[in-house]
């Protein structure tokens, strides 16, 4: 297909980046170093480190890895990890060593933990003291050897991180007790590594940077094989996205989404990094006072997040007294932004919520909505240089534009295939390079792309195709709405009806006041049939709707 959508690009804005232009993530780093050593890079709880920092206690960590615990280029490093300056400490000095990183979510269960470990073949996890317990409970049934423990304050200097890792212990009481013999404290690591010399490890682009675990929503979790070429060719389009639009050197963003997801990890953590920015890492942000009190803290010029936080935000009484001047660009993904929540962003802040789109497969940027819009359009934006998107039937053939179906990408950040999932890689990856995304959508006028939905969560109601994302949008226009959710749920007489699970904004709100709302902007067969209240809905760590939770939940309950 015709790349329409170059026509569109801003001024500044490349057709194509050199995804060979550095070798590797270790690469990207030094050359980050190099320009901007005594730059703020990351700031968490009132302490900051500077980029000169993150390279030496970096260096040191990597020392250790290499002369202690005998690690070679390829073997494997969990990094069980919330937002803290620990992580892109053990990030970079893990790329330095020639490692590859497996991110470990640390909300994991026990179980959740063995399946990605004994997966990956990590032979050395770093641990929050907080999720050690979980630790303990699979290490003697996974591949690991070695481990080292960190607490939220270890790096935070004294006083400061003894105080906080009081609170966390005795106060809060959130680490459960826990026993792993021989595990390292990562301060004496980084110690010991501290007078060992470092020895240069050659990365080559094809090497693997990460297995990126999938968040396992619709199925077991696979491990997304991603090169060093792969995350180095997506910073690269990202960069050439936003460079028009920036300052290096000069830019705050607002690190909320967890690190260990890939899109807070390219975004924020290697992007911005690359740019000379200062990642300012949220470690709670469901905790939206102390969140909202650590905006206040900073003049920060940029954000990421998915559509929920952004409504959380925005709800929170202190969010809207904050001083917002210096705020420039939002950037919404994970999920679908709605547009409800992207008016009232906009309302508050005087910026648009602008979508982007990607997948742990595509490191993960495919599309960016221009920085240069004014308003919040409904699309994921323009696919980003390098980039192709087709919309293609379910024989594979390409559809023209304006006609729905699913949403193909190729470029150079699409992953290698599943770690040891061949038969899985083949179902997604096709022979031309085109990744099969399993989102349906359409490319319209101008090459901007939208997407109607997941093809798994598209409800059947008579024949008809209705997609849950146009339900949730009108039914989050109501007033009473906070959040919403809509699923399908088995039905006598038409297939499939639209259930809706709503939390309340309004406590005096009724399902049938929301069902009449709904009447009003959707064809009959859209409306919602049945709603359900909730206090809360399920969620991934990030802040992503589990709408098959929901479903499962429901046909169990029959």
């Amino acid at each position: 297909m015709e790349r329409i959508w170059l026509d569109n690009y801003p001024d500044g804005v490349p057709a194509e980046i050199d995804p060979d232009a550095c070798r590797s993530l270790a690469e990207l780093f030094h050359t980050s170093v190099e320009r901007f050593r005594e730059r703020p890079a990351y700031t968490n709880m009132g302490r900051t480190l500077t980029f000169g920092e993150v390279e030496q206690l970096s260096r040191d960590f990597a020392a250790y890895l290499q002369n202690h615990l005998g690690l070679r280029k390829g073997d494997r490093l969990a990094l069980m990890l919330p937002n803290v300056l620990q992580y892109p400490v053990a990030l970079f000095g893990a790329f330095r060593a020639g490692l590859t990183v497996v991110n470990v979510n640390p909300l994991y269960t026990p179980a959740e933990l063995r399946h990605q470990l004994r997966d990956s073949g990590a032979v050395a996890m770093l641990v929050l003291e907080t999720c050690a317990h979980t630790l303990q409970a699979c290490l003697a049934d996974t591949p690991v050897r070695h481990v080292l423990v960190t607490s939220i304050g270890e790096l935070l200097g004294f006083p400061k991180g003894a105080v906080v890792d009081l609170v966390v212990r005795r106060v809060k009481k959130l680490v459960p007790p826990w026993r792993l013999p021989g595990a390292v404290p990562l301060r004496r690591a980084l110690r010991a590594g501290r007078g060992l010399p470092l020895e240069p490890v050659e990365l080559v682009p094809e090497d693997l940077a990460f297995l990126q675990y999938t968040g396992g929503t619709t199925g077991v979790s696979k491990g997304a094989m991603l090169t060093h070429r792969n995350m180095v060719a997506n910073v690269l389009q990202a960069r050439a996205w936003v460079l028009p639009f920036v300052v290096e050197g000069e830019e705050v963003i607002i690190t909320a989404l967890p690190l260990y997801h890939i899109f807070s990890l390219t975004a924020n953590c290697l992007t911005w990094g690359s740019l000379g920015g200062l990642n300012v890492l949220i470690t709670n942000p469901r905790d939206f006072p102390g969140f909202v009190k650590e905006l206040g803290k900073h003049r920060f010029t940029a954000m990421t997040g998915v559509s929920t936080l952004f409504n959380r935000l925005l709800h929170d009484p202190g969010f809207a007294r904050l001083d917002l001047r210096s705020l420039r660009l939002t950037l919404g993904g994970g999920m679908a932004v709605q547009a409800a929540v992207a008016e009232r962003w906009q309302e508050v802040t005087g910026r648009p919520l602008l979508e982007a789109y990607g997948l742990t497969e595509t490191s993960p940027a495919a599309t960016i909505n221009p920085l240069n819009l004014e308003r919040y359009n409904g699309t994921i934006g323009l696919p980003l240089p390098s980039t192709e998107v087709e919309i293609r039937d379910d024989a594979g053939a390409s559809l023209p534009l304006g006609e729905v179906g699913e949403i193909c990408i190729r470029g150079p950040q699409v992953m290698k295939g599943y770690w040891q999932r061949p038969e899985e890689t083949a179902l997604v990856l096709g022979a031309d390079g085109f990744l099969a995304t399993g989102d349906v959508g359409r490319l319209e006028e101008g090459g901007y792309v939208r997407v109607v939905d997941r093809k798994k969560d598209m409800i059947l109601v008579s024949g008809f195709n209705v997609y849950p994302n146009e339900i949730e949008d009108v039914a989050a226009h109501h007033p009473g709405v906070l959040e919403v959710a809509a699923v399908g749920v088995p039905s006598d007489t038409s297939g499939e009806v639209v259930k809706l699970f709503v939390v309340k904004k309004d406590p005096a709100l009724t399902a049938e006041a929301l069902i009449a709302h709904c009447r009003v902007s959707l064809a009959g067969y859209k409306v919602p049939k049945l709603v359900e209240f909730r206090d809360e809905l399920p969620k991934t760590s990030v802040g992503k709707v589990l709408r098959r939770a929901l479903k499962e939940e429901s046909a169990s309950r029959g």
